[in-house]
This record gives structure tokens, C-alpha cells and sequence, in this order.
């Protein structure tokens, strides 16, 4: 299930001239992020091996499926912290730390849910400990259910730890009850976000879901945790009113929402050598994307069904479905939806609360949604 997890291109990253200047500033703080996170597993693994070689090797796992990613959420948090003139660097280190711990959590369940072994090219904790029951002997099943074991107690342990680094910021009391509340919300409805993702894959839903079930899906499990929970937290710790968090709450809705629809299209009309997202996966696992769902309630719908889903469909195949889904206007519709949400979002930010340090970054990272599988 896509939470911002495929991340095939950075949104805050995007961009040139002043963006990319923008983007290059977030570095030194990105790398004391990053530094405290290599500390935390560090400080784990070694208290870990008190409690034998399978429980350090759990820490050791959860520390590896940390590595590697874009930083989407500290980047947020760091971004709106920077916009709203923050001076205190520890407090908006640690919530960045929180918030990139809660994402790899979320990355552990979600391997469980969808049955994955892999992700980024390696092995992930469910497939690491998966191959280490296999090699000790164990059957099949018994090594997916070690493998799903270790996967499911270390995201478990990730989403202890992200509410636990985050009351430990240096602030008062008020802030931090804030604080855990923006998290708590963002846990509360990615969850649901992920049963419905899940109801709609398993056609225990409507039969013909409507386009809003599936926008909702996308909005729950994705925007709140990834882009409004991050930028509220950064702006919170910057001494920002509830005025601002409104505006940037909506704001990471839509633009989550917006991301999720480009996510989509590149589902089905991307180059996988460009973004390293696969076209045909989507199409045989029959998602229910906002392409989808458009499709259904067209009269080419009947030339979609006999295909989508199948999981042998051949890169023939996925390039007829999605010359289906461009004719029958599902790609236009999905972009012209997008590119809404984009303008909608980017209208937010003009608002005397927020400042152009902020807003023309958020601008940059708005846009960014639009135009990424061209």
C-alpha cells in the first residue's frame, strides 16, 4: 500500500535555481538528522544483545530499513521549522527523528501487509529473518511466520519509539501534549487509511467503489502522517498560532492527496528507468487507483476487466490497459484532478500567517506534484 513509500522522486527536493538553493540548505541539518538516528540504533543494538543473537539482529534490521530513504518527513518538518524562523535546532532535530522513525515503522507493517520480502532492492526484516529461519532449517511457513514476527515487533518497537523521542523534545508542557496529539492523529487515521486500502484490494468494500472511497483511502493513509502531522510539528516548535497549523494542515492534505494522484499515473504511464517504478504492478495486482475508478464508470470499462489483475500481465499487456485508460479519459481526468489540488494548495499559502520563507518552499514542493512523468 503507497504511503509516499515508493518516494521514485523526492517533492521537496524538486526543482532548480532558488528551490534547489533551498533544498541544498535543509543538508547540514539533514545530516544531524541522520546522525541522530545512526545514535538512537546504535544505543538499541547494543543494549539488544543483552537479550541474545535473534533480538540484536532485529535492531540491526529495523537500523537497515531506516537507510536509504529521501527524508521526506524530517525534510517537511525541517522546512516548515526553518520558514517560521525556529532557533531551538535540538527540538526540530528530534521531531524530525520521531517522524522518520514513525515512517519506517509504518514501512515494517506495511511489508506484512502487502507480503513483501523486498524493498529498495534488499531484503527488508520480514525477508532478512524470513532467510535466516530458512537457512536454520525451517520450512516455508515457518520461516514467513519468523519473518512476519520480526517485521511486525520491530515496527511495534519504531511506533514506541517515534511517540517516545517526540515527549522527550526540550519544551513545555502545552507544546508537547500539542505535539503527541499531531502524532497521534497522524497514526489514528493512517491506520484507517490502510484498512480501507486493504478493503478495497480484497473486494470486501462496495462493488464498484466511487471515486471518493478511493481519494479518501489516499487521503487517510497518506497526507496525514507524511506532510501535515510533520509540517504542523515544525511549525509548532517555531512558535507557530493554530492559524498557521490550520493552513498548513489543509495544505499537506491536498498536496498528499496530490502526490498520491501522480503516484497513480506513473502506476501506469511512467518510464520505470526514470522513476524505478514498475507499470505493470499496479495493473496485476488490480490496485484500486483514482485511474481505476474513473475507468469503471466509462464505457471502455469492459476492456479493462479481463486484464487488470492478472498477475502474469505482460508489459504488452499493462501498454494496451493503459492505452484503454488514456482513451477512455481516465489519465486526463487524473491529471486535470491533480493539477486542482496543486492550485488549490499553492492558494492556501497566500495568507499573511504564512511567510515567503515558507510558502514559496511549499510552493516549490506543490508544483513538484505536477508534470513527473513527463
Amino acid at each position: 500500500m503507497t504511503q509516499l513509500h515508493s518516494e521514485t522522486r523526492n517533492p521537496v527536493e524538486h526543482g532548480s535555481g532558488s528551490a534547489a538553493r533551498r533544498t541544498n540548505d535543509l543538508e547540514p541539518d539533514l545530516a544531524a538528522v541522520d546522525a541522530r538516528l545512526n545514535g538512537y540504533f546504535a544505543d538499541r543494538i547494543s543494549a539488544a544483545s543483552a537479550f541474545g543473537p535473534s533480538y540484536r539482529r532485529l535492531w540491526e534490521s529495523a537500523r537497515d530499513a531506516a537507510e536509504g530513504g529521501k527524508r521526506i518527513r524530517p525534510r517537511f518538518v525541517l522546512t516548515a521549522y526553518r520558514g517560521l524562523g525556529g532557533t531551538d535546532h535540538d527540538a526540530a532535530f528530534t521531531a524530525a527523528v520521531a517522524y522518520e522513525l514513525l515512517h519506517t515503522a509504518f514501512l515494517l507493517h506495511d511489508d506484512v501487509i502487502d507480503g513483501d520480502t523486498v524493498r529498495r532492492g534488499r531484503p527488508n526484516v520480514a525477508g532478512a529473518f524470513s532467510a535466516d529461519a530458512l537457512s536454520r532449517g525451517a520450512d516455508s511457513g515457518r520461516g514467513r511466520r519468523w519473518g512476519e514476527a520480526g517485521a511486525i515487533l520491530a515496527g511495534d518497537l519504531l511506533l514506541h519509539a517515534a511517540s517516545s523521542t517526540l515527549a522527550r523534545v526540550p519544551v513545555d508542557e502545552w507544546t508537547r501534549e500539542r505535539l503527541l496529539e499531531i502524532l497521534d492523529h497522524g497514526v489514528f487515521v493512517t491506520a484507517a487509511g490502510e484498512l480501507a486500502d486493504v478493503a478495497l484490494a480484497e473486494r470486501l468494500g462496495p462493488d464498484t467503489p466511487a471515486l471518493e472511497d478511493v481519494l479518501a483511502m489516499t487521503e487517510h493513509k497518506t497526507a496525514a502522517y507524511s506532510v501535515s502531522g510533520p509540517l504542523m510539528t515544525g511549525a509548532l516548535l517555531a512558535g507557530g498560532g493554530e492559524d498557521v497549523l490550520t493552513t498548513l494542515a489543509e495544505y499537506g492534505r491536498l498536496v498528499g492527496i496530490a502526490f498520491q494522484l501522480g503516484d497513480d499515473l506513473l502506476g501506469v504511464f511512467g518510464s520505470e528507468d526514470v522513476t524505478g517504478k514498475s507499470i505493470v504492478s499496479d495493473l496485476r495486482q488490480g490496485k484500486e487507483t483514482s485511474l481505476i475508478a474513473y475507468a469503471r464508470g466509462t464505457a471502455l470499462w469492459e476492456d479493462v476487466v479481463p486484464s487488470l489483475g492478472c498477475g502474469d500481465l505482460s508489459l504488452h499487456e499493462a501498454a494496451r490497459l493503459a492505452e484503454v485508460l488514456e482513451e477512455c479519459g481516465a489519465r486526463r481526468f487524473v491529471e486535470r484532478l491533480l493539477a486542482q489540488h496543486v492550485e488549490r494548495a499553492i492558494a492556501l499559502l497566500d495568507s499573511p500567517s504564512i511567510p515567503s520563507a515558507l510558502s514559496e518552499p511549499l510552493s516549490d514542493v506543490a508544483r513538484s506534484c505536477i508534470g513527473r512523468i513527463a
